[in-house]
């Protein structure tokens, strides 16, 4: 019996080129009327700080998350994409957002350690933390906080597709970028004006 194919809007698109911009790109089609939540239970956020490589610890074991750090986890993405997003507008942004996102930079984030091993010539690296998933949060919160207070602020956008609300940072070199993702939303949009193109053409 095989067992049934994941659902892709699940998964965490990890294209935003900055830890915060790929933690609130965890609530899809923002600008929608039905908002897609990625963080459902807390073992979508243990997932999440997994595959963001922001796990504490040398083995396997999924970061322990509670559901006050869920709670928490949400409340601050919506307070990361806020701040970011009238930061990229040259608005002055909301007090409560500001100090939400200041208490969770101050907080003891990952502090990186040297393991021990034979995985080659040099040391690989660990995390460490008393708390894994609040410190992986806090991470993200100084992340933001550096971007937002940074030239690089300039190069962030939101993906051109009005579908989508996904932020990126613009790293390529013309700076021209429209879409979060050519897999995604750029595919989508050569499609569709593929098929605006073949209807004019159609109709002449």
């Amino acid at each position: 019996m095989t067992s049934p194919a994941p659902d892709p809007m699940s998964a965490f698109p990890f294209i935003g080129g900055r830890p915060c911009l790929n933690f609130v790109a965890t609530l899809g089609r923002r600008h929608g009327d039905a908002p897609f939540e990625r963080l459902p239970d807390t073992g979508a956020l243990a997932r999440w700080i997994a595959e963001a490589d922001l796990r504490a610890g040398a083995d396997d074991a999924p970061a322990r998350v509670t559901e006050g750090d869920l709670a928490y986890a949400r409340t601050l993405r919506e307070a990361l994409y806020r701040l970011v997003r009238t930061a990229m507008d040259s608005a002055a942004p909301d007090p409560a957002d500001v100090a939400q996102v200041n208490e969770a930079a101050a907080r003891a984030d990952l502090a990186p350690q040297l393991g021990e091993g034979d995985e080659g010539p040099r040391p690989p690296l660990r995390w460490k933390a008393a708390d894994p998933a609040p410190a992986a949060l806090a991470t993200v919160a100084r992340d933001a906080v550096l971007l937002v207070a940074s030239p690089l602020l300039a190069r962030v956008k939101e993906c051109e597709n009005p579908g989508c609300s996904l932020l990126f940072l613009d790293d390529s070199q013309a700076r021209r970028r429209r879409w979060c993702s050519m897999d995604r939303c750029g595919n989508l949009a050569k499609v569709a004006g593929y098929r605006s193109r073949s209807r004019a053409s159609s109709t002449r």
